[in-house]
Formats: C-alpha cells, sequence, structure tokens
C-alpha cells in the first residue's frame, strides 16, 4: 500500500526511474558518476560531467531550437519525431544530443496538459535511457501573461497588470503561470518584459507594463520572485527569463529591430532600473539578447552590454538566450558575412544558447574551435552556466513530473478567479460624464457594437496559445450575462480594418430603438481563422504603426452612434494608448479594457455594471497624436518651457497629452489631506516619511492609488520635471479615512551625475502627492544637506 501511494505522488515515470537507480545501488553498483550523486556540490559536478563531455556534446548543450522553425518539420508529426531525435542526439551527426527545446508545448501539444505532460516525460526517458551521459532535457516556454500552451490560464496582458498598479496580483499571476508551466514539464518562462514602453507604435511594446523606470522596477522584481521564489527546484518554480537585453522598445522610427539610437545616459537611467531590480533584488536568472543594434553594435555581439554591464557591474549569474534568428542581425548589419563569424562574435560576447535553428552554434562553432578561432574555454564557459541551471532546477533528481498533479494543476479554479482579478483591476475609467456609468441592469435594450465586441482573441493579446481550449467570456456575453431581462442586439458596424460602412445603418438601426448602445472597438491580436479570413493584426510583436488613431472607420462608426442620441459607451480593447481624439471630445463614458485576458468580457461587464468599481490607473500616457511622441510624462524641464500657457506647445493641438500617466476614474470621490513631511531635513544617507490622510467622499467602496513624485529644484544636471517615487493602494468605504505612508531613502533621491555616477545631490526637492502625474494637490519640500 506504502508503495502505491508513493506511485500516485510522484508519478508513473518518476517512480519507475527511481525503481531503477535503487535497483542499481542495491546491485552493489559503484561505478555511478559523481555528477549524477546529489550529495556532492553542483560545483563539483559540474566539473566531472563537463570534464566526460566531447566536443559534439558541449555543443548540443548549447542549443534550445524553437520548435516553429521549419527544419524540425512542417507538420505536428514530423516535428514530434524530430524533438526525440533532436533530444537523442541523432536528429543531426554535427552536434551531439540538444539541450531542450523552446515553445514546445503551444506548437506541437495542442490537446490538454495531460498530452504536454505525458510528451515531456517522453522526451526526458529519451535521455536517460538513450543518450550516453544522460542529460535531461531544459524546456523553455513563453510565459508573456501566462504560460503559452493550449489549456493554460490567459491573463490579462502587459498595459493591463502595469495599470493596475497592484504588485500583489502581479505576484500571484506570475507564480500561477510558474506554476502551471512547471507542472507540464516547462523550466523556464520567457519573454518577461523589461523593457520600458517608451514609443507605443512598435507592436511588441504591447507586452510592456508601464513607461515609467520606477514601476517598472517594482513589477520587475515582483515577477523574478514570483516566478522563481527562493529554490528553483521547486515543483511550482520556473527560471524568469528577462528580454530583451538592454532594451528595444523606441527604436528608431518605432519599427521592429530598429536602432537604439539612445544616449548611454538615456539608457541607465529610463532602461536600466528594471533589470537592475529584477537581477540585483530578485536575483533574475535568465535573459534573451535583444534584436537592435546599440551603440552602433548589435546586442548579439556587444562585449559592453551583454558582458561588461550585464554580468560584470549588474551581477547577472544566469544563462543568456539568443533571440529568435538573433544571430542573423550580426549579418544584416553587415557586422559579419556568415553564421560562423556570428557565432564566434556571439559567444565572446556572452550568449550562452541558442534558442533557434542557426547554425551559428552547430557545426560551424565546432570548426571554430577546431581552427582555432574561438577558445574552448569560452564554449566551457557558456555549457557551465547552463549546466548549473539543470542542477539547480533538480533535473538530474527528477526530471519527470507527475501527470495528474499536471492536469489539476493548469487553469485550475484559484487561476480562473485570479485572471477576472487581474482583468478587473486593470480597466482604466477614462471618462464618465453624468454619471453615464455605471449601467442599470434593469434596463429594457442594450445595443452592443463594434468589431471588438464578439471577438475572443484580441481580449487576450499576444503570445497567448496557439489553440486556446477553455471557454473565454466575450464583452457581449458578459453584458448578456448582466441584464438577462434586457433585449441585447450585436451589430458588428466595420472591422477593425477596411474602409466598409455597410454595417453602419444595422448599428444606428440598433442605436436608435435601444437605451444604451455600448461601443466595442480597439485592435487586431494575430489569430488563426479556419476559414482563412482572419483580418490581418494591427498589434503584436512585428506589427507596427506609424498612426495611434483607431484603424478604419471605428471612429467613423462611434460618431455615428453617438449621433443617433442614444447614450453611448465606448470600450477600447488594445495593446496600445490609442489617439482617440473624437471620441475622448464627445462620448460621456469611455473605458480602456487593454487586452483583459480570458476573463476579459466578465471583467468589462463587472465594470460597465458597477458590480466592479473600477481602479485601474494609467500606467503609460495616452497621446493626442502620435506626432507627440514621445509623450511620457518624465520629460526634461526644457519641454515644460514649451508647454507653458503662453506658448501653446504645437501650432496644431496642445502639448498636453489626452490622457496623463497615473490617470483613472472611480465610480466614488477621494479626498486628501494633512500632508506631512518628516523630518523635513534629512542627509543623502538618510529617510523622510511622507504621509497623507485619504477620504473616500463618496457612496461607494473603492480603492485609491496614492502616488508620490518628487523633483530636485537645483540639480548638476537637467532631470524630468517629476518622477514617480512611491504608491499604495487603499480600499476605503463611504465616508472612511485612512493615512497612506510612504518612505524616500537615497535610492529614489538619487541622481546620475556627469561623471555617471550614481548619487543624492544636497538640495531641496519638492514632494508632490496625488491621484495622477498631473493631479498633484499637495505639495511639500524636503532638504537635502551635505
Amino acid at each position: 500500500m506504502k508503495r502505491e501511494v508513493e506511485f500516485r505522488r510522484l508519478g508513473a515515470a518518476t517512480f519507475a526511474w527511481l525503481l531503477v537507480c535503487s535497483a542499481l545501488f542495491a546491485q552493489g553498483r559503484v561505478d555511478v558518476p559523481l555528477y549524477l550523486d546529489s550529495k556532492r556540490p553542483i560545483e563539483e559536478r559540474l566539473d566531472d560531467l563537463m570534464s566526460r563531455m566531447t566536443l559534439k556534446e558541449k555543443i548540443g548543450q548549447l542549443n534550445l531550437p524553437c520548435v516553429y522553425v521549419h527544419e524540425l518539420g512542417k507538420d505536428i508529426p514530423s516535428k514530434m519525431e524530430a524533438c526525440k531525435r533532436f533530444a537523442a542526439g541523432t536528429y543531426i551527426s554535427e552536434i551531439g544530443p540538444g539541450c531542450g527545446f523552446f515553445t514546445l508545448a503551444n506548437e506541437i501539444l495542442r490537446k490538454d496538459a495531460r498530452q504536454q505532460a505525458e510528451f515531456f516525460n517522453e522526451l526526458q526517458k529519451i535521455t536517460l535511457t538513450e543518450t550516453r551521459l544522460k542529460i535531461p532535457l531544459l524546456e523553455d516556454e513563453e510565459g508573456t501573461h501566462g504560460a503559452m500552451f493550449s489549456g493554460a490560464t490567459v491573463f490579462p496582458e502587459g498595459l493591463a497588470l502595469g495599470s493596475s498598479f497592484d504588485l500583489d496580483l502581479v505576484k500571484a499571476v506570475y507564480a500561477a503561470a510558474a506554476a502551471e508551466a512547471r507542472a507540464v514539464g516547462i523550466h523556464m518562462l520567457s519573454t518577461l518584459v523589461m523593457e520600458v514602453d517608451r514609443d507605443p507604435r512598435m507592436g511588441r511594446n504591447e507586452e510592456a507594463y508601464t513607461e515609467d523606470p520606477y514601476l517598472y522596477a517594482r513589477i520587475g522584481e515582483t515577477i523574478v520572485r514570483a516566478t522563481q521564489g527562493f529554490d528553483i527546484s521547486a515543483p511550482d518554480k520556473v527560471i524568469a527569463v528577462l528580454t530583451d537585453f538592454p532594451t528595444q522598445s523606441e527604436p528608431a522610427s518605432g519599427l521592429e529591430r530598429g536602432a537604439i539610437e539612445l544616449s548611454e545616459r538615456s539608457l541607465r537611467e529610463n532602461f536600466l532600473p528594471p533589470w537592475i531590480a529584477a537581477i540585483q533584488k530578485a536575483g533574475g536568472l535568465g535573459v534573451m539578447a535583444g534584436y537592435p543594434e546599440v551603440e552602433d553594435v548589435p546586442a548579439h555581439a556587444s562585449e559592453k552590454w551583454m558582458n561588461d554591464v550585464l554580468r560584470q557591474e549588474i551581477g547577472f549569474q544566469g544563462v543568456v538566450e539568443s533571440e529568435g534568428g538573433g544571430f542573423g542581425t550580426l549579418i544584416y548589419e553587415n557586422i559579419v558575412r556568415t553564421q560562423k563569424e556570428a557565432g564566434a562574435l556571439g559567444l565572446k560576447a556572452g550568449v550562452d544558447l541558442n534558442i533557434t535553428y542557426e547554425p551559428a552554434y552547430m557545426g560551424p562553432l565546432i570548426e571554430n574551435v577546431e581552427e582555432g578561432r574561438v577558445p574552448i574555454a569560452l564554449v566551457d564557459r557558456a555549457l557551465r552556466r547552463v549546466l548549473e541551471l539543470k542542477f539547480r532546477l533538480g533535473l538530474f533528481e527528477h526530471p519527470y513530473v507527475d501527470v495528474e498533479h499536471a492536469v489539476e494543476a493548469v487553469h485550475a479554479q484559484s487561476h480562473q478567479d485570479l485572471a477576472l482579478r487581474a482583468g478587473r483591476e486593470g480597466i482604466v475609467l477614462l471618462k464618465n460624464e453624468k454619471n453615464t456609468l455605471p449601467l442599470r441592469k434593469d434596463l429594457k435594450s442594450i445595443a452592443v457594437i463594434g468589431p471588438d465586441a464578439e471577438n475572443l482573441m484580441n481580449l487576450l493579446g499576444d503570445y497567448s496559445p496557439k489553440k486556446v481550449t477553455q471557454h473565454v467570456i466575450s464583452i457581449l456575453e458578459g453584458i448578456k450575462a448582466k441584464a438577462p431581462q434586457a433585449k441585447v442586439v450585436w451589430v458588428k458596424g466595420c472591422e477593425v480594418l477596411g474602409n466598409d460602412k455597410s454595417g453602419f445603418a444595422d448599428a444606428i438601426r440598433a442605436a436608435k430603438s435601444a437605451d444604451v448602445a455600448v461601443v466595442v472597438v480597439g485592435e487586431n491580436e494575430e489569430q488563426e481563422a479556419a476559414d482563412g479570413k482572419q483580418e490581418p493584426p494591427t498589434d503584436g510583436e512585428g506589427h507596427d504603426v506609424a498612426s495611434l488613431d483607431l484603424t478604419g472607420v471605428q471612429e467613423d462608426l462611434v460618431q455615428a452612434v453617438y449621433e443617433t442620441g442614444t447614450p453611448t459607451v465606448v470600450v477600447l480593447v488594445n495593446g496600445r494608448p490609442l489617439s482617440t481624439r473624437w471620441t475622448a471630445e464627445h462620448v460621456p463614458a469611455i473605458l480602456e479594457a487593454w487586452r483583459p485576458g480570458e476573463r476579459g468580457g466578465q471583467a468589462v461587464s463587472d465594470v460597465l455594471f458597477g458590480d466592479y468599481n473600477p481602479i485601474g490607473r494609467l500606467a503609460i500616457t495616452i497621446p493626442r497624436h502620435v506626432g507627440q511622441l514621445p509623450a511620457y510624462y518624465n520629460y526634461k524641464p526644457s519641454k515644460a518651457y514649451w508647454m507653458r500657457e503662453e506658448k501653446r506647445g504645437y501650432v496644431d493641438m496642445p502639448a498636453t497629452p489626452l490622457y496623463p500617466f497615473g490617470y483613472g476614474l472611480s465610480y466614488t470621490n477621494y479626498e486628501y489631506s494633512n500632508f506631512r513631511i518628516a523630518p523635513a531635513e534629512i542627509h543623502p544617507g538618510g529617510t523622510a516619511q511622507v504621509s497623507v490622510q485619504v477620504k473616500n467622499a463618496g457612496t461607494r467602496t473603492g480603492t485609491e492609488t496614492v502616488q508620490l513624485y518628487l523633483h530636485e529644484r537645483a540639480a548638476p544636471v537637467a532631470i524630468p520635471v517629476k518622477q514617480l517615487r512611491g504608491f499604495e493602494q487603499i480600499n476605503l468605504k463611504p465616508g472612511e479615512e485612512k493615512t497612506v505612508t510612504l518612505t524616500l531613502g537615497p535610492e529614489d533621491l538619487q541622481l546620475l551625475d556627469r561623471d555617471m555616477h550614481w548619487r543624492v545631490v544636497p538640495g531641496d526637492f519638492e514632494i508632490m502627492v496625488g491621484r495622477s502625474s498631473a493631479d498633484l494637490p499637495l505639495r511639500g519640500s524636503l532638504r537635502v544637506t551635505p
């Protein structure tokens, strides 16, 4: 009975492996290699294993190919067979058994968690029974907003999570994603983006969380702690792979892979803080090298950024992965002519793992070593980093997963509930004239109009599973559930793209006959369509835009519905900020839903009908026009000078944004008072407490996000007019008051001086507290003395 219980707990594959090991020791076998002895220190095990490896076996462990590449087959059956042979080291003769695979589950295992866990166990069994050294596989999957495989929970993406300003929520989301991934046999979650979102034209920026370095740093360290925990060998933890270093989020012209034409000062002030927090404070163990050139050197060949800054300065001690096709950047940038040359430069720079199927780290790398062009020490350096993670993950002791546990863990009810919570918290109420919202549940008729009202994939966002097997609640379905007595009529009206207005007449007719019209517009995500008629994506990786206006005739549709006289609400479903100038001026109520995830339709309807009081605050500035870019709030005083009333900014429109960073409305009102700074004077190494009293002056319970900004009045270098340096959320019942206290320390007060050193410069700091970056009613002064 005891053995049967143990069998169920561990799973058949793991239990069988333990029985084999027990039998070997029981038979008196003493030739078990040192590296398989879990009682020995990892360093000793690494030395022993590496001493036994041939050059081909070493190079094999530097390859973690994406399963979507055609070199591993062009259909699912051929890819599954190729993966088995690649794991065994028999797929190609030029390298030994591979390190593992990237995005295998999402690409070819589209049934359920059981299929995924069983296939990963099968692959691990191959390495343990058919390879000479029995090195277990390392599996990597995208995890931008949930593990990316069929059946996994799809949480809100990017700016939705950032706009929650809720670090506890962020922690819960990524802990759940890690638990689901590890349960099926995945050990790394990638595309955990650490790139400050300062140019929303680039489509992949929808994967980022905020424009603000301070908020991003707090999010970054939270994500790493959630995914990795304190022990990456734990059955619910994975390695966090942070992307893309040092950045690619403000490229030339806002185009994918465009050059990063920023000064080193800007990179250090605005782009490195999330990386430093995620690595130094939380111990992030995975990094992906970026596509673009930085200071005219592609990141994959930059010793300065990938080694000197990342490893020597920041202290990174994990593995650096290439980007998909990343070695090719050195070729199209005309740095080298061949993959062989690219591999040599990449390895020297510090790129450890090749995640596509580029020759750079295959046969040509072996040739480089044999010809003396690449020292074997560089191969060993990368190899040691890769194998160390396999040891630290406990894969040599526990290569298999419990299939039944995987079935229970993936898409657990608690994770579905968390997806709903996250969807709600990320929604931002942008406008609510005359208390148009919340809607009454006793409405007799509702017109739901727009191309995103019933589109499911547009709720999910970039890096969602290719095949979504769970039920996703559309906004239309959510509205119907909230008002079961109402006649709900849906009219698409138009597409996200194109100039076809043939659906306008039906939309106008529906609006005229309804008590209220809810118009749902926004952007398209990349998605598979069985009929082949799916519209092209307008957002996501590789889908950049020159304009931030609503595409096609969507804003014309909004105007046509509004002009019927029926009370109109607009819901935006999008991954980037949209410059909806006409809508902002005329429509009385606007919700920014972002990409709200698999429960997004319910989340939106909960806010529309008042079952949830919105708490979201914009984690990115929404400009009036793309011509205002860069539009982030923490601009320098020179911009503030030209935004003065007598200067007026642009000739053709105000220079102020449509909606500022940190902005968001509620169904209640908050009052701020009793502002204090204590002590009012400190030394450069000291701390000060900033306190404020907040009262819910409305009639609904709500959550307010108190925001603290600062600015040093006279400094040796130009610094932003304001910088976020603290925030706290408080839940208040009607009439309730609470005191919020935020602490300012040296890290909050420091600046990058003329010599590029971070230090606190004595002087007077203006401290500002309020509801957003543009609404800061409480102000005071903190003096820092030498």
